[in-house]
């Protein structure tokens, strides 16, 4: 027997440690070289590990929600000759004896090869899809590697019918571990809501303009061009008036008891994903145009909801946007994204009966709804900027005037 043990590797950006979210293999298992083996999430996002070697696991260390150091064992294998031969399955041998007319459809033997092989191997995205839409994963025949159950593959694969409900006094709880991305979120948002005083403060605006320009700009765009939501709009007007207020693009060093106002502006835009927010940054914001930057914030939040983020694209915001659309409500009170010194929140717009000069009108409204650490943004400077934003966004030509 050849014995060969894995190691966690440093997974970026000086990981020290990272948590277990599903092993896709059991002792026993036998993997080819790059085969997924385990998902582990760092504070930054959640890797999928590959099997360093080709061969047959003879151990596994720790359980979905412990933790694991760098340099920690995390698997053993047997990479000798007879390791790394696959064992021949009752699965397979039923399917070899079959007659044609009652050999079992493809699917099913895949299927039944997939469960023989070890536990479901899917992302933890692809199970709360599953999850969600009433679909076994054992019952389905992954096309991924090994197995692996992919997006598409639940596609093709409709929920059983569901039986007439009636009410029912079910008491019954689910025990569900807080752990990957929620459990970095759950800590993330303790530790900054009991160390930062939050002053928030909420703003009306009129944006039946911005609206006009908006449209105006998407039906004079070529196929090629980013379509224009208002939020690319918000954070021009954030650039802009982040110049007179410079204080809330900050970073609050605890261990230093230092502040470090920053020129650069990179937005992070919180974004809802099936594993919990993240925080994609669109870098250098105040370098773009519209219409790069309406690009620029599709790009990094399509990358979190896929996955395809890389580590770096997930860290290093100096101020957050967060805006929930249509479900945004009247008013909120966004919890600060560490270390930053404010966040903006966006609610959604509705139209209302307002009074412009004398008259009623229909105007179509929208609240800014913003946190700001009281420690180093005073409640005048706070609202000086929210001012400032609501001055750009309801005269919008004036976000793209030249001079500060």
């Amino acid at each position: 027997m050849n014995t060969h043990t894995f190691k966690l590797p440093d997974l970026g950006e000086g990981t020290v440690s990272a948590e277990i979210i599903a092993w896709h293999v059991k002792p026993g298992d036998v993997l080819t070289e790059d085969q997924p083996l385990v998902e582990m999430s760092t504070d930054k996002a959640v890797v999928e590990v590959p099997s360093p070697v080709s061969g047959r696991v003879l151990s596994i260390n720790g359980k979905p929600g412990d933790m694991i150091a760098v340099g920690a064992e995390l698997a053993t294998f047997d990479t000798g000759a007879n390791g790394a031969a696959a064992p021949a399955t009752a699965a397979n041998a039923g399917a070899a004896a079959s007659s044609p007319k009652t050999a079992p459809s493809t699917a099913a033997t895949a299927a039944a090869a997939a469960a023989a092989a070890g536990p479901v191997r899917a992302s933890p995205a692809t199970r709360r899809r599953a999850l969600e839409a009433g679909i076994d994963l054992g019952a389905i025949a992954g096309s991924g590697p090994g197995g692996r159950i992919q997006p598409e593959d639940l596609s093709t694969r409709a929920a059983a019918p569901a039986a007439p409900s009636v009410a029912v006094n079910d008491e019954r709880s689910e025990e569900i571990p807080v752990i990957g991305i929620r459990r970095v979120i759950a800590q993330r948002m303790s530790e900054a809501a009991r160390s930062i005083p939050h002053f928030s403060y909420v703003e009306e605006v009129d944006i039946t303009q911005l609206q006009g320009l908006r449209a105006q700009l998407n039906a004079a765009a070529r196929p090629a061009d980013a379509t224009l939501s208002y939020l690319p709009f918000i954070v021009a007007a954030l650039l802009r008036a982040l110049q007179r207020f410079p204080q809330c693009n900050a970073h609050y060093d605890a261990a230093r008891e230092t502040l470090l106002r920053h020129r650069a502006v990179h937005i992070g835009i919180a974004t809802q994903t099936a594993e919990g927010l993240k925080v994609p940054v669109v870098r250098n914001a105040q370098r773009l145009e519209l219409r790069a930057l309406a690009a620029e914030i599709g790009r990094v939040t399509s990358a979190a909801r896929d996955r395809s983020a890389r580590r770096e694209e997930l860290s290093g915001s100096t101020i957050t946007v967060t805006s929930l659309g249509k479900l945004g409500g009247i008013a909120s009170t966004p919890i600060i994204n560490l270390p930053e010194v404010a966040i903006i929140g966006v609610n959604r717009a509705v139209l209302r009966p307002m009074i412009v000069d004398g008259q009623v009108q229909s105007r179509l409204m929208m609240n800014l709804s913003s946190s700001f650490d009281h420690r180093f943004v005073d409640g005048a400077d706070a609202a000086g900027l929210i001012q400032a934003m609501r001055e750009l966004l309801e005269q919008p030509a004036t976000i793209f005037m030249p001079g500060g």
